[in-house]
């Protein structure tokens, strides 16, 4: 028997976390508790989808490439960073150069060299519309302050229960939210 596919998270709009299915909140979801089982039994967090046999590798995201574009590198960075990392992937700091002010050019350049360089990209602190041009132009996963108290999927970790702390709740959300779209 084959598994049931999964949501198609990889084409999400950087925008569109507010107005996932329930059925991709439930693959979310479903994910962070595996790897809040794997935490809690002392194990590298290897989550599988639903009803497939053999596990992920330990690191699931090994040799893959994130870039982080924010001012700050504490607080929202540092959780993105801790999330991806735990999962094997290399996270590069970038400071942001794009503003409102930048031109429709400039931005689309920028989009394509980061397409080129990471395998997805965290923007923290830019315009919403920003993002999404962004978005639209890198041909890789984008994310509008994923790891943001503010943001949508941060609902999704008061929905985990279990006996872990909100803080690690939210990153195992995280660290779901990264293999559902870049696997």
């Amino acid at each position: 028997m084959n598994p049931p596919a999964g949501p198609d998270l990889q084409q999400r709009s950087v925008l569109a976390f507010e107005r996932m299915s329930a059925h991709e909140t439930s693959v979310v979801l479903d994910s962070a508790r595996t790897l809040q089982r794997a935490a809690r039994d002392g194990r590298t967090p290897t989550p599988q989808t639903p009803l497939q046999t053999p596990p992920l590798p330990q690191t699931p995201l090994r040799g893959k490439n994130l870039g982080l574009l924010s001012e700050a590198d504490d607080g929202d960075a540092a959780l993105f960073r801790q999330a991806a990392t735990e999962l094997g992937a290399h996270v590069a700091q970038i400071r942001p150069s794009l503003s409102g002010l930048s031109t429709p050019q400039e931005v689309q350049h920028t989009a394509r060299m980061l397409g080129r360089l990471y395998d997805a990209v965290e923007c923290q602190g830019m315009a919403a519309a920003l993002v999404q041009q962004v978005g639209v132009a890198a041909g890789v996963p984008v994310y509008d302050g994923i790891a943001g108290q503010a943001h949508p999927t941060a609902r999704l970790a008061a929905l985990l229960g279990g006996d872990s702390s909100a803080a690690d709740n939210r990153r195992f959300v995280l660290q779901a939210v990264l293999l559902c779209t870049m696997s």
